[in-house]
């Protein structure tokens, strides 16, 4: 069977949208017609190969579409069911099994391998080579993929998919840094480093925890006023002297700490504007092997605490729902992120998303 794909080909490219073949389902997976599809940091930085998914690639991971076929091991999902699409992970290693799905023992393979694990076979060809798959256990940027059904989630008939999509990763990780991870006490004080899409979810989040001091850092003044709209209390300029001020609005430094951006080279400030046994979260991407550094003998005696966090310890079936319902009480309201394109400007959504001028893009597929 044929379908359309954006191709991702070479680092530094623009995706090349062709006709591929997809090939038969598998006993654990769902074909979806894809709806829509958030495009995110990470299927830029893939795609340019800070992260080694071979090439040619579908990459695309905040999918969202209507289920066309289930597998026959597949039980939960039929036909017309409409799903949001998140990470993959294998549901048997011990994380799985501890409710920690994102740090599944298989989920670089999982998530960036392009291959099944089970044969190293790939869902998609072209002319007759193989083309990477499964990016995410999805490849949304495609009008059809096979799915592992641990990805999906299933949502309402009259969910409004288009807006939806991006809670499988960007979103879902922001917010799921504050709220999953981080917890921070009702009256309490965050700072978020970086105002895009996953730092303003974080903002919003902090807001719904009820946070007294949420401190918004970031290079553009628009996004800044932004973040005052969604929730923060302060702003700040990136390069003034941040951490300085930082301890100066929080009476000596923030009880936690969000970083967005993946800078080595803003790391230092993230950590010297810690209070005394504050936490910092680290969502940031940055290429492989890179490397940042802070001062351990200052830092040493306040007994700081550095989390690294994937997918915003999510648990997608629970937490994208959570999400969802905090939207529609008014509480949380992404869609103020948002902007849609269609499909076939992908790579303008790329370029916007890169410039700063959208924050998170949606591609939107034709389903006439």
């Amino acid at each position: 069977m044929k379908t359309i794909a954006a191709v991702a080909t070479a680092a530094e490219t623009p995706l090349t949208i062709t006709e591929v073949e997809i090939d038969d389902l598998r006993a654990d997976e769902l074909r979806i017609r894809m709806v829509a599809s958030g495009v995110c940091h990470t299927d830029a930085i893939v795609r340019d190969q800070w992260y080694p998914t071979p090439l040619p690639a579908v990459l695309g991971h905040e999918g969202a579409g209507v289920v066309e076929e289930v597998g026959d091991g597949v039980t939960g999902f039929a036909p017309g069911d409409r799903v949001l699409l998140s990470f993959s992970s294998c549901g048997h290693c011990r994380a799985c099994h501890e409710g920690q799905p994102a740090y599944c023992a298989d989920m670089f393979a999982l998530n960036f391998g392009g291959r099944r694990l089970e044969d190293g076979s790939t869902s998609y060809t072209l002319d007759g080579d193989q083309v990477s798959s499964h990016f995410f256990g999805q490849s949304s940027f495609a009008q059809l993929a096979n799915v592992p059904a641990r990805c999906a989630v299933k949502v309402d008939d009259d969910a409004p998919l288009e807006l939806l999509a991006p809670l499988g990763c960007g979103i879902q990780t922001g917010a799921g840094a504050v709220l999953n991870v981080l917890r921070p006490e009702p009256g309490s004080s965050i700072v978020v480093f970086g105002a895009g899409a996953v730092g303003l979810s974080a903002v919003m989040a902090a807001k719904v925890a009820r946070c007294g001091t949420i401190i918004a850092v970031d290079m553009h003044p628009d996004r800044l006023r932004l973040a005052e709209e969604l929730g923060a209390t302060h702003t700040l300029q990136a390069g003034e002297p941040v951490a300085e001020r930082i301890r100066e609005l929080t009476d000596g430094g923030t009880e936690y700490a969000v970083d967005t951006t993946g800078v080595a080279a803003i790391f230092g400030d993230n950590v010297d504007a810690l209070a005394p046994r504050g936490v910092l979260g680290v969502v940031g991407a940055a290429a492989l092997g890179t490397e940042a550094s802070f001062d351990i003998g200052t830092n040493l005696p306040k007994g700081i605490t550095i989390h690294t966090i994937v997918e915003g310890e999510s648990i997608p079936q629970v937490f994208i729902p959570r999400l969802m319902a905090l939207h529609a009480a008014g509480e949380f309201p992404f869609d103020r992120l948002v902007k849609s394109y269609p499909f076939a400007q992908i790579n303008q959504a790329f370029e916007d998303s890169k410039s700063g001028e959208t924050l998170k893009p949606v591609v939107v597929f034709d389903q006439a």
